[in-house]
C-alpha cells in the first residue's frame, strides 16, 4: 500500500500561511531543506483548491512530472496542466482508493482543510514538518480539530544554521 506523507512548512506557532494566505515569510529557495530528496520519492500530490491557486499564482506549474489531484467542488477557471486532475468527490474515499493503486509516495501538499479529514481518517502515514523559526501570531493554522490525541513516533530530525528544523514523524495505524 502506498503511503501518504504531509510534507509542509509551518511557522513556529503552527501556521502554514499568513492571514491573507501569503507565504512570503518562508525562507528563500537558497537552501533545499531535504525537499529534492523527498520530491524524488513521490509520484502523486494531493492539494486543496486554495493551495493549488497559490502555487499557480507563484509562476508556472512545478509538478508536471507527478500526477496531481486537486480537491474542489468548482471546476477550474482556466485549463489546468495536463498533470492536474480535479476531484469533486469526497477526499477520504478518494485517497483510501488511491493508496491501493500501485505507485510511490503520495505527497499531501496542503492545505489544512484537506489535511484535517485525512488525518482524522488515519490516511496520513507520516508528517514531515519544516519548522521555520518565525512567529506569525495569526494566519491559516495547520492543525484543525482532531477527534483524538495521537502519539507520534519520531523518525528523524534535522536542523540548519538558520534555525529551520525538519521534524519527520510516523503516525500510528488506525483500526
Amino acid at each position: 500500500m502506498r503511503k501518504v506523507v504531509l510534507y509542509i512548512a509551518i511557522s513556529l506557532d503552527g501556521y502554514i500561511a499568513s492571514p491573507d494566505g501569503s507565504v512570503e515569510w518562508l525562507p528563500s529557495a537558497d537552501q533545499d531543506y531535504g525537499y529534492a530528496e523527498f520530491l524524488a520519492s513521490a509520484d502523486a500530490t494531493l492539494l486543496g483548491r486554495g493551495t493549488y491557486e497559490q502555487i499557480l499564482d507563484s509562476g508556472s506549474w512545478p509538478y508536471t512530472g507527478l500526477t496531481n489531484y486537486v480537491f474542489s467542488r468548482q471546476p477550474p477557471s482556466q485549463a489546468p496542466d495536463a498533470s492536474v486532475q480535479f476531484v469533486g468527490g469526497e477526499a477520504v474515499a478518494f485517497v483510501r482508493e488511491l493508496r491501493q493503486l500501485p505507485g510511490r509516495t503520495i505527497w499531501l501538499i496542503g492545505g489544512s482543510t484537506l489535511a484535517s479529514p485525512l488525518l482524522t481518517a488515519g490516511l496520513v502515514d507520516e508528517l514531515m514538518l519544516l519548522v521555520v523559526p518565525r512567529v506569525l501570531g495569526s494566519g491559516i493554522p495547520l492543525w484543525r480539530h482532531q477527534a483524538q490525541p495521537q502519539a507520534l513516533q519520531m523518525l528523524r530530525s534535522q536542523t540548519w544554521p538558520d534555525g529551520t528544523a525538519l521534524l519527520h514523524y510516523k503516525l500510528p495505524k488506525k483500526g
